[in-house]
């Protein structure tokens, strides 16, 4: 039988065995990528972004299941005097057919996530968040009893709650930021029973995020010519690229690349000042000085991971260089701005991050970085939350651990041994 898919480091072009892998064995600075066997792009008859199983890492679909939505805005092309101008909304919205009710792109990467690990080993993946990526996990688990451990500043604790009750999460506050949360995860991520759910390097959480790029492509019947988000560490980003690079070789939906136009909230944006020099590396002393207080100035506080996978090969700068990308900074102001045009437009509450990348996208066409009549296509990565409180009933979800940042984790680390063991 030929396998569905194998992976290979972009690095060197190494084939990976170990499936769970989250890195070249050869040692490269590389994230791993995912190589389907079916070249071309087949439909499955679900909805949701399991009709596009075929380039999915994963052999069973998890059902009923939502995915990104790409429609058109009469009223928000106007504004922003374009004439293909398509959106990619991932939240929750009924009157799009959008049904994310945790209202966050990340639900896309958590789907196949999920049902991955289950898949190699009924593995219980430890997960960083800033907020919507820990809701989206959380929220999954809640609706497919699959357990998680979910790991978040102690600020974020409030963002965390899902529509069904959730008993299969074990969650962890850290009085610290999101870095703090990222080494807390990685060391509880050694417990027998957890791996560590990898970040950008994790080909499922990447080409479940793809399903956008891949969406749209179906739906316009081509590849857009530019494409516009909001990031954080830019693994969206990557995901989109990597689609087009597949959508390219299946030959239907043209053959270039779409531009990557990316946007950072001020005064935090690292990304914007590392690819403003061209450099590979991001030098915290010049990209992102006195990051803490930068931090917490933003509107977006998931746009803030001083630790994204820009310079490692296959990352955020090679997809850029690949595009003949942009980055965009972009002030709390022009953000809000863009979240009133969104709800004004298309009557959905956007997330802030996609409000950001709304701004981004405003920019570009004052300054001609796009053109009236390119094909666009706008990720609005998240919204919808006020709807999905009045249509369901919230449940905050329960910390069942609170660590200082650098403090000893013997004694939460005890405690989720024993929280693993009841899961066999």
């Amino acid at each position: 039988m030929i396998p569905k898919y194998r992976i290979r480091c972009v690095g060197g072009g190494e084939p990976v065995s170990d499936m769970t892998s989250l890195s070249c064995p050869a040692g490269h600075n590389s994230l791993l990528r995912t190589e389907y066997s079916s070249r071309r792009l087949k439909l499955a008859p679900h909805s949701g972004i399991f009709r596009y199983l075929c380039w999915l890492p994963v052999t069973h679909p998890l059902l009923p299941s939502g995915g990104p939505v790409t429609f058109t805005n009469k009223d928000l092309s106007q504004e922003m005097g374009l004439s293909h101008l398509s959106i990619s909304f991932s939240g929750y919205s009924p009157e799009h057919h959008a049904t994310l009710t945790t209202g966050s792109f990340k639900e896309l990467e958590a789907l196949p996530t999920l049902e991955r690990l289950w898949e190699l080993g009924k593995k219980i993946p430890v997960i960083a968040s800033a907020g919507n990526t820990g809701r989206a996990f959380a929220g999954l688990s809640a609706q497919y009893k699959k357990p998680v451990v979910v790991v978040v500043p102690r600020d974020a604790v409030p963002r965390l709650w899902t529509t069904t009750p959730a008993q299969d999460v074990f969650l962890v506050a850290v009085d610290g930021d999101y870095t703090d949360a990222i080494t807390v995860s990685a060391a509880l991520a050694a417990v027998p029973g957890c791996v560590p759910e990898g970040g950008a390097k994790n080909v499922a959480r990447r080409d479940g995020m793809g399903t956008v790029m891949l969406d749209a492509a179906v739906t316009l019947g081509r590849i857009p010519d530019h494409y516009f988000q909001a990031v954080g560490s830019g693994t969206g980003a990557i995901a989109a690229w990597e689609a087009a690079i597949r959508l390219i070789m299946d030959g239907r939906y043209g053959t270039n690349l779409p531009r990557l136009h990316l946007a950072q909230n001020k005064p935090f944006t690292p990304l914007v000042s590392a690819w403003q020099q061209r450099r590979r590396t991001i030098d915290p002393e010049i990209d992102m000085p006195d990051a803490s207080n930068a931090i917490q100035a933003v509107m977006s506080p998931v746009l803030t991971n001083r630790s994204p996978p820009y310079g490692i090969a296959g990352g955020l700068f090679d997809a850029l260089c690949a595009t003949d990308g942009r980055m965009y900074g972009v002030s709390n102001e022009e953000g809000k701005t863009a979240m009133q045009l969104i709800r004004d437009t298309t009557g959905i509450d956007a997330d802030p991050a996609a409000a950001v990348a709304t701004a981004a996208l405003m920019r570009a066409t004052e300054t001609g970085a796009v053109g009236p009549d390119d094909h666009i296509l706008l990720n609005i990565t998240g919204g919808g939350c006020e709807r999905i409180r009045e249509d369901y009933t919230l449940y905050p979800l329960e910390v069942s651990a609170m660590v200082a940042a650098g403090e000893p984790l013997d004694e939460t680390g005890a405690e989720l041994r024993r929280w693993v063991e009841q899961y066999g």
